[in-house]
């Protein structure tokens, strides 16, 4: 029998509006303690220098993770003109320069290029695995590490606005996977003048959003208290983006021993992926089949 985690059996999302500094996994730590939680995840990893939404998962939210990490997100970022970083963004060594400054239009026209299914190469100093090691821990040693393109969808990528010559701030909307890094040196190689991510911000995530989100200092100011528990929101917060279907009473038993089990379905079409409720509160998470819901995901509430 596996180890019981110490902790309160806690469920339900906490939305940290992280500063720059800490690691997202120091985050996630930070709640756990503050909450006095057994369990706890967060729904997509921010760089240490990146602020903006983090959405901790606890408990059986945790199960829901995976929905808000495929769910669109929003960052708002400054990318810096004319220097290549080895690490794409300002807390890396310069390793090119160039005195080309693109136009307003330029930069416009440059963007498109960016927008909807694309393939992008990972920055070398990231924790993509190669040959079951961290890229930043090989490149960090000197080793010079290839990476392979990967799919991207990116729904918007606007210009903001321009400061002066050497600063431009972009607003990116994208799916899963996205490195805005990649996205300010691959802008940068198209203009022909470089470039690299001075300041990162994620605007919001899913139905998460940054300046709805705790700071750090309120996260301590109220840790261990009922007062912090009040911003805990519901599990089928990350349940947001499946269609709902209601699970009869009989239904519900069912689908929490792990078998399909009778729900009344609106939207829902045969084979769609679905939650399934009871009372408003989330059941289980699978595929709808012919009136039955057919659980992946059982959530025990």
């Amino acid at each position: 029998m596996g180890r019981k985690r110490k902790g309160r059996d806690i469920s339900g999302w906490l939305v940290v509006d992280k500063p720059a500094g800490p690691t997202s996994t120091a985050v996630v730590n930070k709640v756990r303690w503050a909450l006095g939680a057994a369990k706890a995840g967060h729904a997509g990893t921010l760089d240490p220098e990146a602020t903006g939404v983090l959405a901790v998962a606890l408990g059986e939210a945790t199960k829901t993770v995976p929905f808000i990490t495929d769910a669109l997100k929003a960052y708002v970022f400054d990318v810096k003109l004319g220097e290549a970083t080895n690490t794409d963004d300002a807390e890396g060594e310069v390793i090119a320069t160039s005195e080309a400054r693109p136009t307003d239009e330029e930069i416009k026209e440059a963007l498109l290029k960016f927008v909807g299914d694309i393939e992008q190469v990972p920055p070398k100093f990231s924790a993509v695995k190669v040959d079951g090691q961290r890229a930043y821990k090989l490149s960090r040693a000197g080793e010079d590490v290839t990476l392979e393109a990967r799919p991207l969808y990116v729904d918007e990528l606007t210009m903001v606005e321009r400061t002066d010559a050497d600063h431009v701030r972009l607003e990116m909307v994208c799916g899963k996977g996205g490195y805005v890094r990649s996205i300010a040196r691959d802008l940068g190689e198209a203009l022909g003048c470089k470039g690299h991510v001075l300041r990162l911000r994620r605007v919001w995530s899913g139905p998460f959003e940054a300046e709805k989100g705790l700071s750090y200092e309120q996260i301590e100011e109220m840790a261990k208290t009922p007062e912090l528990e009040s911003y805990i929101q519901p599990l089928e917060m990350g349940l947001e983006d499946l269609p709902e279907v209601k699970a009869t009473a009989e239904g519900a038993a069912k689908l929490r021993n792990g078998n399909p089990g009778m729900v009344f379905a609106s939207d829902a079409e045969y084979g769609d992926e679905c939650w399934a409720s009871l009372d408003g509160r989330a059941v289980a998470v699978g595929i709808y089949k012919a009136g039955e819901l057919h659980p992946s995901r059982v959530f025990n509430q």
